[in-house]
């Protein structure tokens, strides 16, 4: 009985070396962006949510490029008539409300949502691809630091809102 083990060996080998030199690749972010697409445009989001915390336009900002630069091929530019893309919007509603009330009828939780109305649409076409609100929300213990806490649950609904963004537009399940 001849042993198979050289010819493995040598596909094992050729398989390895195709992913490593970038012939054979496969990605499992499941985006979707066409070919001649390459750049994208995100100003910064308008406030009009009367929250009081005076950087959730930067955190959108912030959250939505690392996105769209880090998990896929497109490049930020400075201005709408740069971009292949452009996503724009406006962050709409803040709440920050009891969640969860204890036996004593005290806030055990509270819960803080975020809402983005947001469109994004490729240059060379006239209307967007989507123009939709979209939310986040997380908990925190108010009796614990209240403004670390609230602090912490926006940050974190603001990256739900960004995923949610980020899945809208280049996913493709």
């Amino acid at each position: 009985m001849k042993s198979n083990r050289p010819v493995y060996i040598v596909i094992v080998l050729t398989a390895f070396f195709m992913v490593q030199s970038g012939c054979l690749r496969y990605s499992f972010t499941g985006v979707s962006i066409p070919a001649n697409v390459s750049t994208i445009y995100i100003p910064f989001f308008q406030d009009n949510s009367s929250s009081g915390l005076g950087d959730l336009s930067d955190q959108l900002n912030a959250a939505l490029v690392n996105r769209f630069v880090n998990q896929t091929r497109l490049r930020l530019v400075t201005s709408a008539d740069q971009g292949d893309i452009l996503m724009e919007g406006t962050i709409t509603g803040y709440s920050n409300r009891p969640f969860s009330v204890a036996g004593d009828q005290t806030a055990s939780l509270n819960r803080v949502q975020i809402t983005v109305r947001a469109s994004y649409q490729y240059a060379d076409e006239d209307r967007p691809r989507w123009a939709k609100s979209f939310s986040g929300q997380a908990e925190y213990d108010p009796a614990e630091n209240p403004l670390d806490g609230e602090l912490g649950a926006a940050a974190e609904a603001m990256q739900q809102v960004a995923q949610n963004m980020f899945n809208d537009s280049v996913g493709r399940w």
